[in-house]
């Protein structure tokens, strides 16, 4: 008995059919990673992933309905609409400020999943585009484009993820060369990272040739390859420890004037992925859960709907103000931004006068990324309750992503022997695109 893997079996079953007198047009992987697609993928370099942690209620942002009634348990809209630059398309009334630069965005007002009841589960199908499976920890978005594009700079890390990290987020089968750097603060670089106070270039400098020398004469008496991982580890951990990235976290360097237009702590970590794009991240996600704001984030249960405004207010101020940002230094169009969240909420009302979950026709925003902007994709029914029009399956969504970025969304990842696909067979979106 010998051991026949899916490579090996792959390629002898397709030598068998050559000898045969039969060879086939493609190979099997060739056919899986096969993509149908007529229009042109993007040339988007970098993308930015604001996560609005909770839930974040559609029709009271991106997809207004007719105004309801927490007291009277009427359901509908917490918030009045207000118009936008787009024709047809109105938003809540506490965004203006991305009101008036929406011909940057595309609204997708269906995207849908069957995750309702655990936001773990949820969180975990928006960022891996798979539900939990007891025998496979799949890679999250951002580990996969790290994974397939690198970073822009030797001087900056593929993947930053700018608060609390989770398994979710991270990497998955395809190991720790896919992880993500994480901070919490925006006041100071990622944790390890910032030298001691009494530790001088000097000191330094001594430090890093002691260092080499004893792996010099390691490596000269045996060979590991778990040594030299952790060599390569290091070496890398002290690059971005280096001015060059490290620089990106001085956001005082920042004019006050474009510091006071993002805002308070969310809005300065939108500046600071500006910043850790232009030194090269691939992938950024911008965290904006801060339950501090309103007492429960974006999980608008109870009296966490009272103060939702301030959260909606807040991103309003951060996410315009990032795109100006970004489009005045001729960035817009090589990021992709995306605001996602784990689902939906219901246009009825719960006893305490917040909302539940729902996960069968939610609003993920795109902008910038070199894509079609200006459009609104996908209609729900008068209470934003259910898709009339052009659902889009977070496999899709996630296809759109990759493909704005050049990458094959079906091109063919490897848990161990295992051939996973990058996407579960998600298709982009072609009104992206085209």
């Amino acid at each position: 008995m010998f051991d026949l893997n899916r490579r090996h079996f792959i390629t002898t079953s397709a030598t068998a059919v050559a000898v045969s007198g039969m060879a086939p047009l493609v190979s099997a992987e060739e056919d899986l990673e096969h993509m149908p697609w007529s229009f042109s993928a993007g040339k988007a370099e970098h993308i930015i992933m604001i996560w609005l942690g909770g839930g974040a209620c559609q029709i009271d942002t991106w997809d207004p309905k007719e105004l309801g009634d927490a007291k009277a348990r009427k359901p509908g809209s917490y918030y009045p609409a207000i118009d936008t630059v787009l024709p047809d398309t109105q938003v809540c009334e506490h965004l203006p400020k991305c009101a008036g630069v929406l011909d940057r965005f595309n609204i997708l007002r269906t995207v849908q999943h069957g995750v309702i009841d655990e936001h773990a589960a949820a969180t975990n199908m928006m960022h891996t585009g798979r539900v939990t499976t007891g025998t496979i920890t799949y890679p999250s978005i951002g580990s996969a484009v790290a994974h397939h594009r690198g970073a822009a700079s030797e001087n900056a890390p593929p993947y930053v993820l700018i608060g609390y990290p989770n398994v979710t987020r991270g990497p998955g089968f395809l190991g720790t060369d896919a992880g993500f750097v994480y901070l919490t603060e925006t006041s100071e670089g990622p944790g390890g990272f910032s030298r001691a106070r009494d530790v001088s270039d000097r000191r330094q400098q001594r430090r890093q040739q002691l260092l080499a020398k004893v792996r010099q004469e390691f490596s000269g008496r045996e060979q590991s390859s778990m040594i030299d991982q952790y060599d390569q580890a290091i070496e890398q951990a002290l690059r971005l420890a280096g001015p060059e990235f490290m620089s990106a976290f001085q956001l005082k360097k920042e004019s006050a004037e474009l510091r006071n237009a993002y805002g308070g702590e969310f809005g300065q970590r939108c500046l600071l992925a500006r910043r850790l794009v232009e030194r090269g991240t691939r992938f950024v996600e911008v965290s904006h859960n801060l339950n501090f704001i309103n007492g429960a984030g974006w999980d608008t249960h109870n009296d966490g709907q009272l103060n939702q405004h301030l959260l909606i207010k807040e991103l309003d101020g951060a996410l315009s103000s990032l795109v100006l940002d970004l489009e005045e230094k001729s960035l817009l169009d090589k990021t992709l931004i995306v605001v996602s969240t784990e689902f939906g909420r219901p246009a009825g009302f719960d006893g305490g006068g917040g909302r539940g979950h729902h996960s069968k026709g939610f609003s993920v925003v795109m902008a910038g990324g070199g894509l079609q902007n200006g459009k609104t994709i996908g209609v729900t029914d008068e209470l934003g309750m259910k898709v009339v029009d052009r659902p889009i399956s977070v496999p899709d969504l996630h296809a759109s992503m990759y493909y704005a970025l050049g990458i094959n969304p079906r091109k063919l990842l490897y848990a161990g022997d295992r051939p996973v696909p990058t996407t579960d067979m998600g298709t982009p979106i072609k009104e992206l695109f085209i």
